[in-house]
């Protein structure tokens, strides 16, 4: 007899609880950020029709010619969603949102999926936390995209990053920047890298955006500048650049960046950090004004942007240490005790106080060596004497100090020492 052990897929990842607690973190801070700036969360399904993201991504995008998870229906072809925004315009225009509420602010915190070999920072399933405003061409929701970004970084407690912009300018404008490219590239295609000599013919633009270093230099050669760029596209960046520098912004314009989705316009920036090596993007996005129309829906503008969770982790500090400070354990000596254990967690529960207790039928010492274990701040006692008196032994783990409690004034001894948790309304 053997036992078969299964394994998870390469290219995904276990949260387990310790590092869910960070994931928890991020998310709620997340949240709040996202509510300071009147985004409203949506949340979209992980399977799309493949024809989405064909047409969105664009055939010539890398994510769509080789990173898609298909299913073969009965009539259809299904992909699990490689990224938030085409299936977030694809739910705003078919539930009418441009009609409902016109210009949408929206957020999104969920996996997305590509089939792409696994390296640090890049899984097969990773997380996005995002946002898209759709329904302005105005350049102040540009800065205000960037801002957020920035602000949220701020929040998590990464430090040194540096944000990165440009401007693809409108439709024609990269159509002229890409014919530019043909040309230029056509004779330094020997110092490509392979991959970039495939670009050349299905997408230019992305030999701007690879990493490796003997395509960065002939990229950096060109001197692209902004020459390619319409007077209103110029106009429309020098107001973007003109707003975060009056909100104090860093950023470095960086004439390279261009992005690998068909649907970007104008505005596209990436926020990287040097800790996370070659691939150092913690998140990226843009302005994509010619998407929404191009689902079928009307012609309005849009930003957005996402960062990569299992990145953010990388170069995150955790500020959270909620869960083990604030724990109450519980531990009962005697059948009566537990009885009334049962009864004194459940109101403990009730008044937003986190708390647990010993199942494993263990010793005092025991028990009390798995509070600590879990990083419990207190421990009650509830024993033959302390039901006798009506009172629990409450321990301070940290001090080690213990004291008396009377059991009527138990809850609001705890709301003194620990921070609450949030709990709904109990009729």
């Amino acid at each position: 007899m053997f036992s078969l052990m299964f394994k998870r897929i390469p290219g995904t990842k276990d949260i387990l609880p310790d590092e869910a607690d960070c994931w928890q973190e991020i998310e709620g801070i997340s949240r709040s950020i996202f509510s300071l700036y009147n985004y409203r969360e949506i949340r979209t399904p992980l399977l799309e029709t493949s024809s989405l993201f064909d047409r969105s991504l664009g055939r010539s995008a890398e994510i769509v010619q080789k990173q898609m998870f298909l299913i073969k229906g009965k009539e259809d072809i299904f992909a699990l969603r490689p990224e938030g925004t085409a299936g977030i315009v694809r739910s705003f225009l078919e539930n009418n949102l441009d009609k409902t509420y016109g210009f949408s602010k929206f957020y999104y915190i969920g996996p997305m999926f590509r089939f792409e070999r696994p390296q640090k920072g890049r899984l097969r399933q990773f997380q996005h936390i995002g946002c898209e405003a759709i329904g302005s061409l105005d350049a102040a929701l540009d800065v205000e995209a960037v801002s957020l970004a920035s602000n949220l970084l701020d929040a998590f407690s990464v430090k040194d990053y540096k944000i990165k912009i440009n401007s693809l300018g409108c439709a024609k404008d990269k159509e002229g920047l890409a014919s530019r490219l043909k040309k230029a590239f056509r004779s330094k295609l020997t110092a490509l890298c392979q991959e970039c000599r495939e670009r050349f013919d299905r997408n230019v633009l992305r030999i701007l955006d690879c990493k490796k270093e003997a395509c960065r230099q002939a990229a950096e050669e060109l001197g692209i500048g902004d020459s390619y760029l319409c007077p209103e596209c110029k106009s429309h960046f020098s107001q973007v650049k003109k707003g975060l520098d009056s909100l104090k912004i860093n950023y470095v314009i960086t004439p390279q960046l261009v992005r690998g989705l068909d649907y970007y316009t104008r505005t596209v920036f990436e926020i990287t950090h040097k800790a996370l090596g070659a691939q150092d993007a913690l998140g990226a996005g843009g302005r994509y004004d010619n998407l929404v129309k191009e689902l079928g829906g009307p012609d309005l503008g849009a930003v957005g942007f996402a960062f990569g969770v299992e990145r953010l982790l990388l170069v995150h500090s955790p500020q959270s240490t909620v869960h083990s400070k604030n724990l109450v354990y519980l531990i009962t000596l005697g059948e009566e005790a537990k009885k009334e254990g049962l009864k004194l967690l459940d109101s403990l529960r009730k008044n937003g106080i986190a708390c647990d207790t010993d199942y494993e039928g263990k010793s005092l010492k025991g028990a009390l060596r798995k509070a600590n274990d879990l990083g419990a701040g207190y421990v009650l006692m509830l024993g033959e004497d302390e039901l006798k008196k009506g009172t629990v032994a409450l321990k301070d783990m940290a001090s080690g100090i213990q004291e008396e409690v009377s059991a009527v004034n138990l809850v609001q001894a705890l709301k003194g020492k620990i921070c609450l948790r949030p709990i709904a309304a109990v009729n």
